[in-house]
């Protein structure tokens, strides 16, 4: 992930219902959710959650397809992984204890049902065996 894609989707995640959005739809797996059953949840104004969609979407960790007069939005988990994997890619290589293991990042998020997802890369820290 690039430095200006993870800006934009943590910029998109830094306002509490869109924050709520993501989480529910995240919750909601690969299937995702009707919008009007967003709202209803969340307790949302629907021309308030269109704008709020329009944020993620742009950021990339939603998508939408329509079902009859539905609009179903749905995380896209591997944009989502990619962040999570650029925030933690350096993870402990400054620690003076020499013990990157105990601040590596937890596995990458895999919906049931879906593929797994891939390992995360890993690299050699130099002079450490």
């Amino acid at each position: 992930m690039k430095k200006t894609d993870a800006v934009a989707a943590l910029a998109a995640l830094a306002q509490d219902n869109r924050l709520d959005v993501f989480r529910l739809l995240v919750q909601a797996g690969p299937a995702g959710l009707p919008a009007g059953q967003v709202a209803q949840k969340l307790k949302l104004a629907p021309n308030t959650l269109t704008f709020h969609f329009d944020r993620l979407r742009d950021a990339g960790l939603v998508t939408v397809r329509r079902d009859g007069r539905s609009m179903i939005y749905a995380t896209r988990f591997a944009t989502m992984n990619a962040l999570v994997q650029f925030l933690t890619e350096n993870c402990c290589q400054g620690s003076l204890t020499g013990r990157a293991e105990e601040c590596a990042p937890v596995a990458a998020c895999a919906p049931v049902g879906a593929p797994p997802a891939p390992a995360p890369r890993t690299r050699k820290r130099e002079g450490v065996a």
